[in-house]
């Protein structure tokens, strides 16, 4: 049976009155499931917003979209609003109640559900997803992952026949987006609900895919079963995508032989057939030099939010040094972001001592801190936007200076050339999508040339090619003298980009070291490429380090 039906949809946005989506056609059957891919701002966002109708853009319409046989847009707006359940990429965009058992029951009351059947049915949901251990628990006092997973139990709760989701993993850390993205095969697998979800990220998705839909410039370019999208996008000219796919399909892609594993498990099969007999030596582990000049000094810092509260950062040290991309990882909730917060002086700690370049921070008066020296790169980059267009928002940084016109301009078209983002510079902010808008934010902050960088969170939403430019951008700071210190759930991008990373756990370090040597010890906080290859060869890390093992294979 047909749950979707996508004939010949186009879409224009209402501003402007640009075309996001040119004559898409798919069908989606009931019980499948489905991973949109590609690049970003291809539409893949438009498309899924235009498949419910209470989340479709302000704009105009072409074609038909069809839900089990009926026009989408047609249907009452309560059977679309249960029936068609939506998870958005930031887990708290949904909540609207304070307390997780109310959450839960807020969508059923909303319909008029019988009290009785809202407790048994909440009761049930609760146990399904375990979220009976955190029921009582305020909603502000969950972790992302919490958060998003009540998100999709609340939705649930509704018993929707399709389920969409827009890269509901981007703000979780890896294990936390692990379990939910475990979650959500679950109920495709045993409550038979119609998947289709967009990710960036396809490393653990993508092997639950029953089709994979690759989208480019507002159209469908292919809607293929996962190993055939392997390989073609393995032997055809598309690289953006091909580097999008998860390490074991990528390693395959090198060398063409066997058949395409989608999964870990699958890859480290896959890998020992390809290993046979061949004996391959382990790169060497390096002893990792760091240099010497000390930008960032945090030692035995703590802080809590309030008096009388549990300390958000408990006895905290580090160091980042000048020229170093230093990343932090950790899950959702451990006090990376408020660490973040106190070294940019936006938050006072309670006790022990931050140095910056030397200089002790509560010395630093006014702008001093950041008048072409720190710049912060926030959690929510669409915080940085006041203007009606990108042009005006990257202008406003010379704003108060004087720079002639022409130059400002200038400076504003190389630095969006750079970023790649010129052609959006015409567009407002909020129209862009959300890996465009990370690539506008670190625009806007790169033209105030700071020396150091704080970035929180700065390849979410980023397409494959997005994150190799800024990870060549980065690169390119550090060789300049720059500092970077990134909080990051990346970690394919940590490993490839960092210079030195560090594990965050309750507020404070609990261990650090070269990227080599960070992701070769770790079981969990750790790439694909490692998890795939460890045991048989060591101290691979990267997915290229993966490609190049491979083809020596052969």
């Amino acid at each position: 049976m047909e749950a979707v039906k996508v004939k010949n949809f186009s879409f224009d946005y209402a501003i402007g009155n640009e075309t996001a989506l040119r004559d898409i056609n798919f069908t989606v059957n009931e019980g499948e499931f489905i991973v949109v891919c590609g690049p970003s701002g291809c539409g893949k966002s438009t498309l899924l917003k235009s498949l419910k109708p209470q989340l479709k853009p302000n704009g105009t319409t072409r074609g038909s979209v069809e839900f089990y046989g009926e026009d989408v847009y047609s249907l009452p707006e309560e059977k679309t609003a249960g029936e068609i359940g939506f998870v958005m990429q930031n887990p708290d965009a949904q909540i609207v109640t304070d307390k997780v058992w109310h959450e839960l029951a807020f969508g059923l009351e909303n319909i008029g559900v019988a009290t009785p059947i809202i407790r048994s049915r909440v009761a049930e949901m609760a146990n399904y997803f375990g979220i009976h251990n955190w029921f009582r628990k305020k909603t502000a006092e969950l972790s992302g992952g919490q958060k998003q997973l009540l998100n999709l139990a609340s939705i649930m709760l509704m018993q929707p026949k399709l389920l969409i989701l827009d890269e509901p993993s981007s703000q979780l850390d890896p294990i936390a987006a692990r379990e939910f993205l475990e979650n959500v095969r679950k109920i495709n697998l045993e409550l038979g609900t119609t998947i289709i979800i967009t990710e960036h990220n396809l490393e653990e998705v993508y092997g639950y895919a029953d089709k994979v839909l690759l989208m480019e410039e507002g159209t469908v370019k292919k809607f293929l079963p996962p190993q055939e999208m392997a390989q073609y996008l393995a032997t055809e000219e598309h690289e953006g995508m091909y580097k999008a796919l998860p390490t074991p399909a990528r390693m395959y892609g090198s060398v063409l032989k066997g058949k395409c594993p989608l999964s870990i498990v699958e890859g480290r099969s896959w890998f020992s057939r390809l290993v046979d007999e061949k004996h391959p030596e382990s790169p060497v582990l390096k002893e990792h030099e760091r240099p010497e000049e000390k930008v960032i000094e945090v030692s035995e810092v703590w802080f809590q939010y309030e008096k009388g509260a549990d300390p958000v950062l408990r006895d905290l040290s580090l160091s980042v040094r000048k020229g170093e991309i230093c990343s932090i990882l950790g899950g959702n909730g451990a006090g990376k972001t408020t660490m973040l917060s106190v070294v940019s002086q936006k938050r006072k700690y309670n006790m022990g001592s931050v140095k910056i370049s030397g200089k002790e921070l509560n010395k630093y008066k006014g702008v001093e801190l950041f008048e072409h020296n720190m710049a912060v790169l926030p959690q929510n980059p669409q915080s940085l936007f006041v203007f009606e267009t990108l042009r005006r928002d990257l202008e406003e940084i010379f704003a108060g200076k004087k720079i002639p016109k022409a130059e400002i301009e200038e400076k504003v078209l190389s630095m969006a050339k750079k970023m790649e983002i010129d052609s959006l510079l015409d567009r407002h902010p909020y129209d862009l999508s959300g890996g465009e808008m990370q690539k506008a934010a670190l625009a806007k902050i790169l033209l105030l040339e700071p020396k150091i960088l704080l970035l929180d969170e700065p390849t979410k939403g980023m397409d494959a090619l997005s994150k190799e430019n800024m990870g060549n951008i980065l690169r390119e700071l550090a060789s300049e003298g720059k500092t970077v210190l990134m909080v990051t759930h990346d970690i394919e991008f940590c490993a490839k980009y960092s210079d030195h990373c560090m594990l965050f756990f309750d507020g404070y370090i609990v261990s650090e070291g070269s990227p080599k040597k960070f992701f070769s010890e770790n079981s969990f906080y750790t790439t694909a490429a490692s998890r795939m290859t460890r045991h048989l060869v060591q101290n691979i890390i990267t997915c290229e380090e993966g490609e190049k093992l491979c083809r020596s294979l052969l």
